[in-house]
């Protein structure tokens, strides 16, 4: 039943986000995107509490919502320039949301929350909100839909071959007392998984590009036409390294959920658990593309 169920929810849910991520334009991408951002925020600000923190709920969702709504209002054109304001914006945002936290905090009657309070926000930011950011910006770039597009079905696709596989076959534990049902096998699986798929989108992605195009789901822009294909091993080498960050996303949030005494973040999503359940892998993974991205445009 449980496996039905986490079936039917990835059947509704992926061609939304798919349509999304190709055809919708960046500032409704951005504000999905922060969307996703504030329930997660919210089961993770919950988790916290188990801690005994007092989190920062309505600031928390205030400095957020004002992150995502500076992107949903300043996309441009040059990926040059969208690329550098974002790194200004990150990086400006980062470096004053401790003190902006912690200044709010400062009006509490017990002092002892205020620390805790703050840290958890700060955390909420970086943990969360910053790699959904790194999604919104890669798609502002070139070829950024056909990006995002072949980091989803990465992590898809580890996703899937590391349950399945760990289910039947796994034996060795990973980590027993962070998440006790992942193997090796899984782990071997999910990578191997994501490198078939890496290579597959790598040899036919100028078919796939045009036949996203022709079907209207991407613009010439997004689509992998105009840039030339890196070499095979790089290739190979960046579909590792999203694999190995995304399993370490899912057993950080398994980290997080096994302190707090959790087997599910949230229970807003039938058969996956909560949000942040469903977007662990991507918050790991996605720095890592969008950093091979920014790299691309401005060396």
């Amino acid at each position: 039943m449980a496996l039905l169920k986490r079936v039917l929810t990835a059947v509704v849910l992926i061609p939304i986000v798919l349509g999304l991520v190709l055809r919708a334009p960046v500032p409704v991408l951005a504000l999905f995107a922060a969307l996703v951002a504030l329930l997660a925020v919210q089961e993770l600000l919950k988790l916290a509490e188990a801690y005994g923190i007092r989190p920062l709920h309505g600031p928390t969702y205030a400095f957020l919502g004002l992150f995502f709504l500076f992107l949903a209002i300043s996309p441009g054109s040059k990926p040059l320039l969208t690329t550098a304001i974002f790194v200004y914006t990150v990086g400006f945002a980062a470096a004053i949301a401790p003190f902006v936290f912690l200044t709010i905090a400062m009006r509490r009657i017990n002092l002892s929350t205020a620390f805790p309070a703050a840290l958890v926000s700060t955390f909420a930011f970086g943990y969360v909100a910053l790699p959904l950011g790194c999604l919104v910006q890669i798609r502002e770039q070139w070829s950024g839909a056909f990006l995002l597009l072949y980091l989803l079905l990465l992590v898809w696709a580890g996703d899937i071959f590391a349950y399945f596989v760990g289910r039947t076959l796994g034996r060795h534990l990973m980590s027993p007392r962070i998440s006790p049902k992942k193997t090796w096998e899984g782990a071997i699986a999910s990578l191997l998984a994501s490198l078939v798929v890496g290579m597959l989108l790598y040899k036919y992605s100028l078919p796939i590009s045009t036949a996203l195009l022709n079907a209207h789901l991407i613009e010439q822009r997004d689509g992998l036409f105009a840039l030339q294909k890196p070499a095979l091993l790089p290739a190979l080498l960046l579909s590792t390294g999203i694999n190995i960050a995304a399993q370490l996303g899912d057993l950080v949030e398994s980290l997080i959920k096994r302190g707090a005494g959790v087997k599910d973040s949230g229970t807003l999503l039938p058969g996956h658990g909560g949000v942040l359940d469903r977007i662990d892998a991507l918050l790991f993974a996605a720095p890592v593309l969008w950093y091979y991205a920014a790299w691309r445009v401005l060396q």
